[in-house]
């Protein structure tokens, strides 16, 4: 019994929470990034580099073909153009999410108000007072 108890604090506790609130938010975010992506960037960065698709390049190590049992043998190769072209996409994604972030804080800096002005120090106090006239005293 007092282990469902132990699992039960651990489960409610504020940082249990937290973490899944920002897995879900984080998820749907990625989402609404890979949109922005794919729906308004790589269009025209698709136009403009002429429709280039990596994810047909590929070094073919055997050709598909039918074995001695006549079953069909599938072709073995190196896809090096899939990973082309998911390190591109993963470049322009980054890229995105950084001017994202960094317009948002651009805001964030604009909303924040001027540093309020220092105080006036304070009016010396007596000990002081008497430790300047002193020292003007001796420069007399």
């Amino acid at each position: 019994m007092s282990m469902i108890k132990e699992f039960k604090d651990f489960a409610m506790r504020g940082n249990v929470i937290d973490l899944a609130v920002g897995v879900i938010i984080g998820g749907a975010f990625g989402k609404v990034v890979s949109s922005v992506v794919n729906d308004i960037i790589m269009p025209p960065i698709g136009l403009a580099i002429g429709g280039v698709d990596f994810k047909d390049l590929k070094l073919v190590i055997k050709d598909a073909g039918v074995d001695d049992a006549g079953a069909a043998v599938a072709e073995v190769a190196i896809a090096y153009g899939s990973f082309i072209q998911t390190v591109f996409d993963f470049t322009i994604v980054a890229f995105c999410i950084f001017l994202l972030i960094k317009g948002i804080n651009s805001l964030q800096k604009k909303k924040e108000e001027a540093p309020a002005a220092p105080a006036a120090p304070a009016p010396p106090t007596k000990d002081q007072e008497l430790l300047m006239e002193i020292r003007d005293a001796l420069r007399k």
